[in-house]
């Protein structure tokens, strides 16, 4: 993706950069020519980003032509109307006591270029900020209080607001950020660019290495140029034109972050920050389940006032899952009135809600992998040794799976492959891992999840590399027809 440097003056940004042009504002708000240009990233560097100024109408015509602006007009105007998310203060807290304790007065700002700050101790900081707030230049403001530093203000800062002491340090920081992510050329330049984000220290992670390394394989035969990110490559989300996220989601995480980045910029997602939110809260599932009147086992959202009727309501043993759960944490078996009692405060410290189901024992658990709304692989994920659950951990907490297998879809029961597909099309079009139990008398679906594991030699058991080039068609059907003005 082409790189664009926007400036109110030439002289405001002189040199050249590798891998980057510059225009004037003027020239970009009234030349034709840039109408017409496609894949364009546009670093909004204008001197102000006041209501109808040249630097506002960037943002705004960048966007309206397609382009990905940086800061785009969404942060320009939240951040005029002092709108301060409240996670970044908890997001934060931990990075900027650290950074700001040997500060004295009970004020600092903080000026943050291309995620650089003139001093290093703040260098970590000055990233964090840059990762979190999607504009180039930053300024944040802090409080110290009796508990520490807290933010006040972080807004995106223009050229004009930039101390000349700090122009050539920006220049410097730009050019940095710039060459960090400069594609090496090659023979047949691909026609888009894929982002894949994992995590390789991550334990138990979605995909493993293998798995990875086939899918930048898949994706480059479908005509991707394929890049992997981690955490803290969020500012370059937009340079791509499709995000595929490797790493298990949370909420309250940077992946859904970039999933969300990805959304504002108009890129290609899986998973897209809507599947995410609804299904790594179980809560938010089971009222799903029940409000499309898809089969569960006997679910009860329960709360303090509630929970002493759940042994008379589902019998015992049942099962209690706290809302974000994954990878069998968060997920126990209840065996009487005094196994209830003693898991209370303890999952009640983490959520006001939790869900508490009939236990159902099966042999296995299906997990139906459905891909825009088709099957796409049936796997039996069988009961650990000794355990009532597909995964038992040791006393470090490292995971111990049962067996598995994948039958041909075809042999998956149809009753099966149906609940998974109407329980994945209440969420969305993605990529999901339907869980379910097949019992004498019917089929239930126990879960949703937005972030499948696709490891090789198990899920790709049946369809080896189609599996992967299956993915990496939807992407390419999907990103063709945006460029095509679809949706």
């Amino acid at each position: 993706m082409t790189v664009l440097i926007v400036v109110d003056r030439i002289e405001d940004w002189p040199d050249a950069m590798d891998g980057a042009s510059i225009t004037t504002s003027w020239d970009y708000l009234t030349n034709p020519a840039w109408h017409e240009r496609k894949r364009l990233r546009v670093f909004n560097l204008c001197r102000s980003y006041r209501y109808q100024t040249a630097g506002y109408y960037v943002s705004l015509l960048a966007l309206a032509r397609g382009h990905k602006p940086l800061p785009d007009i969404s942060a320009i105007q939240d951040f005029r109307l002092a709108f301060l998310p409240r996670w970044l203060n908890d997001e934060l807290e931990q990075e900027f006591n650290r950074s700001l304790k040997s500060i004295e007065s009970n004020r600092f700002v903080l000026s943050v270029y291309f995620g650089r700050n003139m001093a290093a101790r703040h260098e970590r900081l000055a990233k964090r900020l840059f990762n979190l707030v999607p504009a180039p230049l930053v300024r944040a403001e802090f409080e110290k209080r009796n508990t520490g530093w807290v933010l006040k203000a972080v807004r995106p800062i223009a050229l004009g607001d930039v101390a000349e002491s700090h122009r050539e340090f920006l220049k410097q920081a730009a050019a940095l950020h710039l060459a960090s992510k400069t594609r090496s050329s090659r023979s047949k330049p691909a026609r888009f660019s894929m982002a894949i984000l994992s995590n390789p220290e991550e334990a138990d992670a979605p995909s493993d290495a293998k798995a990875l390394k086939l899918f930048e394989k898949a994706f480059s035969r479908a005509g991707f140029e394929v890049d992997f990110l981690c955490k803290d490559d969020l500012p370059h989300v937009g340079e791509y034109d499709a995000l595929f996220i490797r790493e298990t989601t949370a909420v309250n995480h940077h992946t859904y972050r970039f999933a969300r980045a990805a959304e504002r910029d108009d890129i290609v997602c899986i998973d897209d920050a809507q599947s995410i939110l609804r299904c790594t809260n179980k809560v938010f599932l089971a009222e799903l389940l029940q409000r499309h009147g898809i089969a569960a086992p006997k679910t009860i959202i329960t709360h303090r006032q509630n929970i002493d009727e759940l042994g008379e309501k589902l019998g015992f043993p049942l099962v209690l899952k706290l809302p974000d759960s994954a990878f069998s944490v968060g997920v126990i078996k209840v065996e009487s009135d005094a196994d209830l009692a003693a898991a209370r405060e303890q999952f009640f410290k983490r959520s006001e809600l939790i869900v508490a189901q009939a236990y159902t024992p099966t042999e296995f658990d299906w997990r139906i992998g459905v891909l825009d709304g088709q099957p796409l692989y049936g796997c039996r994920y069988f009961m650990a040794r000794k355990h009532w659950q597909i995964i038992d951990r040791d006393g470090k907490g490292k995971a111990i799976p049962g067996r598995s297998d994948c039958p041909p879809i075809d042999q998956v029961p149809k009753a099966v492959l149906q609940a998974a597909v109407k329980a994945s099309n209440a969420i969305g079009r993605g990529l999901y891992g339907v869980d379910l139990k097949q019992t004498e008398k019917e089929v239930l679906v126990i879960e949703v999840n937005d972030n499948p594991n696709l490891d090789a030699g198990v899920e790709d058991e049946v369809l080896g590399a189609a599996l992967y080039d299956r993915i990496a068609g939807v992407f390419m059907e999907r990103v063709q027809a945006r460029t095509r003005g679809e949706r």
